[in-house]
């Protein structure tokens, strides 16, 4: 069970670990010195490497929540999504490199030959640490799932069997991780960055944990994954909303969910649409 004090206190230390691994990314830069700056004082070097890079996590940071967000909105493959984020992301952080370039000296604007080249430096290094930080939460995510604990029965010293519960006596073992006040009514998952949020007919929660881990949990319940980042149980389909080739379900206490154009066909068939 997630509530909000246990998320944002996830979501500090998230904050502080990614802070320093950007701090050490900055001291490793200041001591190689690239890009000419080897000839200024450590302590300038220490200064002008560290502030940027925790300049280019603010710029690059937000990255992993737009692409989910749009992503889900305009159902587009999330590889063009981060390419595309990471070039949006580096003018900013190439504008900030180039004008810092120039603290003690009369600023200048630069050429078209020049801001090409200063672009595609920031772009190679922007792009690759973003890229070690999403290889390394999905790492994390990885080990993270393998690392659940298994239980194991113990031997039991009477052999009788007991009869199995029936189905209205169950319920999916996702729901345990909720609290209480949500009730047992699940209407849908939806998929926040790290998160999957939990809807029900009386509110909504968010859970750290993965959406194809959360989906393992529902037991049987009857639903399916429409979108990479949502997941709908049958009951909660109240109507269908269409906009040219979009898809979207509407869903009960006035949620919308959209449908992956590769899904529309599954769902037709399934008689969802």
């Amino acid at each position: 069970m997630a509530n909000s004090s246990d998320i944002w206190a996830q979501r500090l230390r998230t904050l502080v670990i990614d802070l320093s691994i950007m701090t050490v990314i900055g001291v490793v830069l200041a001591l190689i010195g690239p890009f000419g700056s080897m000839g200024e004082p450590l302590a300038i070097r220490l200064a002008y490497w560290v502030g940027l890079c925790w300049a280019g996590y603010v710029f690059y940071g937000p990255i992993s929540s737009a692409v989910l967000g749009y992503g889900m909105k305009l159902d587009l493959p999330q590889w063009g999504l981060w390419i595309g984020a990471c070039m949006l992301a580096t003018i900013p952080m190439t504008m900030l490199v180039w004008t810092l370039g120039f603290i003690g000296r009369d600023f200048r604007m630069p050429g078209a030959q020049e801001a090409l080249f200063a672009y595609f430096n920031v772009l190679v290094i922007g792009a690759g640490i973003t890229a070690i930080f999403g290889l390394v939460e999905r790492a994390k995510s990885n080990r993270g799932a393998s690392a659940e604990p298994v239980a194991v029965p113990s031997p039991s010293p009477s052999p009788s069997p007991s009869p199995s519960p029936s189905p209205a006596e169950t319920s999916p073992r996702f729901m345990d991780r909720l609290s209480p006040s949500l009730g047992s009514d699940l209407l849908a998952l939806e998929m926040e960055d790290h998160y999957v949020r939990a809807h029900t007919a009386l509110g909504s929660e968010l859970v750290l944990l993965r959406m194809r881990d959360a989906v393992a949990e529902l037991d049987g319940l009857e639903g399916e994954q429409v979108h990479r980042s949502w997941w709908v149980a049958r009951s909660a389909v109240e109507d269908v909303r269409r906009e040219g080739r979009n898809v979207r379900l509407v869903l009960a206490e006035g949620l919308e969910a959209p449908v992956s154009r590769a899904n529309v066909s599954k769902l037709k068939e399934a008689g969802w649409i």
